[in-house]
């Protein structure tokens, strides 16, 4: 009797297969989020984060699955036929049961695969979609950036018109002290000005009250050299009164010592006339001249008695005085001055006339030396 075949038993595989589809197939049908929560910020600028997958692209996603889907559902349909037909095929070709077996096992294997692969694209999706996360974060931290590099710059811009407005109160601050600085200049240039023209009319005032004390004394030293003028004139008048007197007193002298000079030529002619010798007259001639010189002769009061002096006598045919000049000087000019001033009072001497005309030559041209004690 032949042996019975053994029937092979393929129900857990298929259901594995069966299992693996569906799984698959609802992975590749889950659709992904509209959007993610939004991470909550601290910072001013929020962003939502909107997903990037249009109502188109789902569509297309769907209708992909669904063929996909269907594709599945085909394939799995064949594979029920197969199987069916393998059911059929298993006890006339045991052979192939293995083939089979590996065959499925093959397409187990291939679906994980493409399980395996579709977890990659998701997972790759998924990468891209982090990718895309990261450049709209990348974005949205370079939209902050610039937002807070335009609130820093508007800071800045506050800042420096707050610096320009407090730069521009400063210089106005500066531009009003600078016009109080000029007004205060000016106010004191004006009090310099009124202090200056109160000092030039001090000055004025001063220079006037001196003019007035000026013409004052002019007009007070005036007064007196009028009357010093005046005591002046008086006193000319006095000396020209003494002198006068003194000049009436003097002829009246003189008169009188010509008179009596008269008396002593008289005298002395009878004594000449008794004389028998020219010698005798003359003597006596000089001896009347000595007397009526030494009878003017007025000695001054510093007169030493070691002074001396020699006088010129010149006299004319009438014997008037000619002149009267030092021949040699006493080196005091009162000395020298009171012999020639006692010749000129003495003159003239008319007692000449009455000598004989050979003496009278011999007389009219002598000198008389002068000293303190007598006259020769």
């Amino acid at each position: 009797m032949a042996k019975r075949n053994r029937r092979v038993g393929y129900g857990l595989p298929v259901v594995l297969a069966i299992a693996v589809h569906v799984v698959a197939l609802l992975l590749t049908m889950l659709r992904l989020p509209d959007s993610e929560p939004t991470p909550s910020s601290s910072s001013v600028v929020q962003a939502t984060l909107v997903s990037d997958v249009t109502a188109t692209d789902q569509a297309q996603y769907a209708q992909e699955a669904r063929a996909r889907a269907a594709q599945r559902q085909a394939e799995e349909a064949a594979q029920q036929a197969a199987e069916q037909q393998a059911q059929e095929q298993a006890q006339q070709q045991a052979a192939q049961r293995e083939a089979a077996a590996e065959q499925a096992q093959a397409e187990s294997e291939r679906r994980q695969q493409a399980a395996e692969q579709a977890a990659a694209e998701r997972a790759e999706a998924e990468e891209q979609q982090k990718a895309a996360e990261a450049a709209r974060q990348a974005e949205r931290e370079k939209q902050q950036a610039e937002a807070e590099a335009e609130k820093q710059r508007q800071v800045e811009q506050a800042k420096k018109q707050a610096e320009a407005e407090a730069e521009k109160k400063r210089q106005a601050e500066e531009a009003k002290k600078q016009a109080e600085a000029e007004a205060e200049k000016k106010r004191q240039a004006e009090e310099a000005k009124k202090q200056a023209e109160a000092e030039a009319e001090k000055k004025r005032q001063a220079e006037e009250a001196k003019k007035k004390a000026e013409a004052e004394a002019e007009k007070k030293r005036q007064a007196e050299e009028a009357k010093k003028k005046a005591a002046a004139e008086a006193e000319k008048k006095r000396q020209a009164e003494e002198a006068k007197k003194k000049a009436a007193a003097e002829a009246a002298a003189k008169e009188a010592a010509a008179k009596a000079l008269s008396d002593s030529i008289a005298n002395e002619k009878e004594r000449i006339a008794n004389a028998q010798q020219s010698d005798q007259a003359s003597n006596s001639f000089i001896n009347l001249v000595k007397r009526a010189v030494e009878d003017r002769w007025h000695l001054p009061a510093n007169a030493d008695n070691g002074l001396v002096a020699q006088v010129r006598v010149r006299l004319g045919p009438s014997g008037e005085l000619l002149a009267a000049s030092i021949t040699r000087s006493s080196g005091n000019p009162s000395f020298d001055r009171s012999a020639t001033q006692a010749v000129e009072a003495a003159a003239p001497f008319r007692e000449l006339q009455q000598l004989d005309a050979g003496l009278q030559r011999r007389f009219r041209d002598f000198n008389l030396k002068f000293t303190p004690g007598d006259i020769q």
